[in-house]
């Protein structure tokens, strides 16, 4: 791998090397550009580091404390946020649907919550040649959404059990399920600067790391790109300062690698580092903050879960965790609420599913030891739906610091009236589900998923963060390419969103630079 000297001014100074940052370095790196990733977690060895373990999955959550305030405190680690080169793709369950194109348009639609400032068609291209390049399993035809121009490049992975129910259990209400797009491989796959990758094992420890390079998070996928093209990636450097010269320009980054603080100079800085992280360096440092949106519409996907027992053996540990989709409840006919969800059957971990277990539904002791006999004949649906954007929903700076001495952020989240009746709405279609599919002992948890919003793009500097191409409306060589910048946190999954808006904000600067 190329090495840059921290006196030497490199074109770009990527900070994360999540789903944001990983496609900036690939397409920079390969245009000809100088780029250094600055990435807080460690550089993992997937074979030797990734273990057959749920508690080993712990390494890859980003566990320096948040502050949760709000009626629905949220829970930041596990399902929200990673560390480690790849970011938060090293433990995503690879679930990879596309958006409809009416979810760039809710408040057209409803009159609530904020348009894109550009289309599904805008991205389409982009999601055609990410969907090749990381190698997405998926059905052809896909019964939902607009024809595709290519076929997925793979056909999808085997349905597990709970996939089985789910799909047994819709047919007698008229549900439409189709096997999801995932990424992670069905046959071995060939990538130019890359190699082969192999099939996908159904080791289903996903969240855990992949430890055969099945699963398409960055780390094997378009970073490797990256370094093939000259870029640098520097682990275990965490990111403290922005510094400007006296032109109002990014001149230089400041971070911490090995308890020492290094600045590396800089003509232009991407932060890529999670509708969190990404909010919070920039009120730490009194950056791009003129509108005073920085931290504000935070949104958390609607995501309860239905639980149930069945006679048979499931094994819910094995297979990809989310193996079949249903998007009829996009817009449901029946709806009394803005947008729309989508539902998926769920695998689950052992450890995972005794504390949701527990948290839901107040057992201990004996009883849930004895609840917990059953695991092997437990499956799950999970509802993945739009959360709006709220002014009650925000981000701020705490008195308290963390263990890098910087401020903790805390996270004010409560769901609206929508959210509540979108939940309920997906809990009486999933109980029918598992009441058609023969499930004992039902219960279900309410739960919100991922982290989005906090540095809105669009069109007017006053009412945004940045431009619909994520370049700052006050500085003029910082940008923002990850999950903060969305105006909507759309029905389906972020990540295969998060790489296209990424490569759409690489194309722009490299045509423009």
């Amino acid at each position: 791998m190329r090495q840059y000297q921290n006196s030497e001014i490199v074109d770009a100074v990527i900070i994360g090397t999540g789903a944001g940052g990983a496609p900036l370095m690939a397409k920079l790196a390969k245009a000809g550009l100088k780029v250094v990733a600055l990435e807080a977690g460690n550089y993992w060895n997937p074979p030797a580091d990734f273990a057959t373990d749920e508690t080993e999955q712990n390494k890859l959550f980003w566990t320096h404390e948040r502050l949760s305030a709000g009626n629905d405190p949220l829970a930041f680690g596990k399902n929200n946020s990673g560390i480690g080169v790849g970011g938060s793709t090293l433990h995503y369950t690879a679930y990879t649907p596309r958006p409809i194109p009416d979810d760039f348009y809710i408040n057209t639609d409803f009159g609530v919550g904020h348009n894109w400032p550009f289309s599904y068609q805008d991205l389409e291209t982009y999601y055609d040649e990410l969907e090749v390049n990381l190698g997405i399993s998926g059905p052809t035809p896909y019964p939902w959404g607009p024809d595709r121009n290519v076929s997925y490049p793979l056909p999808p992975l085997a349905l597990n059990a709970a996939a089985q129910l789910m799909e047994r259990g819709c047919k007698p209400l008229n549900i439409r399920t189709s096997p999801a797009a995932n990424a992670a491989l069905s046959s071995a796959y060939y990538q130019e600067h890359i190699g082969w990758r192999q099939a996908c094992t159904n080791r289903g420890f996903c969240q855990a790391g992949c430890s055969t390079g099945a699963k398409a998070s960055m780390d094997v996928t378009l970073i490797p790109v990256a370094i093939y093209f000259g870029a640098e990636v520097r682990p275990t450097s965490f990111v403290t300062e922005l510094l400007k010269d006296n032109f109002g320009k990014i001149e230089a980054v400041v971070y911490k690698r090995n308890g020492q603080l290094e600045k590396q100079l800089c003509k232009n800085v991407f932060l890529c580092a999670g509708a969190i992280e990404t909010p919070r360096l920039l009120l730490i440092n009194r950056l791009a903050n003129s509108s005073g949106q920085v931290g504000k519409n935070f949104m958390a996907h609607t995501g309860l879960q239905v639980w149930g027992e069945f006679d048979q053996k499931i094994d819910p540990w094995k297979g990809i965790p989310g193996g079949l989709i249903s998007e009829d409840m996009h817009r449901a006919p029946d709806a009394d609420f803005a947008g729309g969800y989508l539902i998926q059957s769920i695998g689950v971990m052992p450890v995972t599913y005794a504390s949701q277990l527990a948290r839901a539904t107040g057992i201990f002791g004996e009883e849930l030891r004895e609840r917990m006999r059953h695991y092997n004949h437990v499956a799950g649906i999970n509802m993945h739906g739009e959360c709006l954007p709220y002014d009650h929903n925000f981000l701020e700076l705490a008195t308290e610091l963390d263990e890098m001495g910087l401020p903790k952020p805390r996270i004010h989240f409560s769901n609206g009236e929508n959210e509540q009746k979108m939940a309920a709405h997906a809990k009486k279609n999933m109980e029918a589900i598992w009441e058609n599919a023969g499930a004992k002992h039902v219960w279900s948890i309410n739960r919100n998923a991922h982290t989005i919003g906090t540095c809105r793009m669009g069109n007017d500097p006053e009412q945004n963060v940045v431009n619909s191409y994520g370049q700052s409306f006050d500085i003029p060589n910082l940008y923002i390419a990850d999950n903060s910048i969305f105006p909507s946190s759309l029905s389906a999954n972020p990540t295969l969103t998060i790489i296209a808006v990424s490569y759409r904000i690489a194309d722009a600067f490299i045509r423009n630079n």
